[in-house]
């Protein structure tokens, strides 16, 4: 089991900057790739971006590519995202996500491919 809990969501206003953490606890090993995800109100939950294990590898959906920065420090078992400019139409639930045993691959993006959620934590853009 691995458990993710995430933080560093609010209520920020259009332009401004937010870091999300994620910290993950439990059965990680040097082989979980992370992930993040959003979900607005009414939509389906859409990948943002994956992370290797190692952390030097990324991918990024079009639609934050530039904007958004995904890291993870492994030694804190935290992973990162960077959200910049932030536009009214980024406000969602924000939830990270684990794959475990996936070497140093990166390119993961559906939802179900993923093993572990945490709960969310909500960003809200004003405009």
């Amino acid at each position: 089991q691995v458990q993710l809990v995430e933080s560093g969501g609010g209520l920020v206003q259009a332009g401004d900057s937010l870091t999300l953490s994620c910290a993950a606890s439990g059965r990680t090993s040097s082989s979980t790739a992370l992930g993040w995800f959003r979900q607005a109100p009414g939509k389906e939950r859409a990948f943002l971006a994956s992370i290797s294990a190692s952390g030097g590898r990324t991918n990024y959906a079009d639609s934050v590519k530039g904007r958004f920065g995904i890291s993870r420090d492994n030694a804190k078992n935290t992973v990162y995202m960077q959200m910049n400019s932030l536009k009214p139409e980024d406000t969602a639930v924000y939830y990270c996500a684990a794959k475990v045993a996936f070497g140093n691959r990166v390119y993961i993006a559906a939802p179900d491919e993923f093993d572990y959620w945490g709960q969310g934590t909500k960003v809200t853009v004003t405009s």
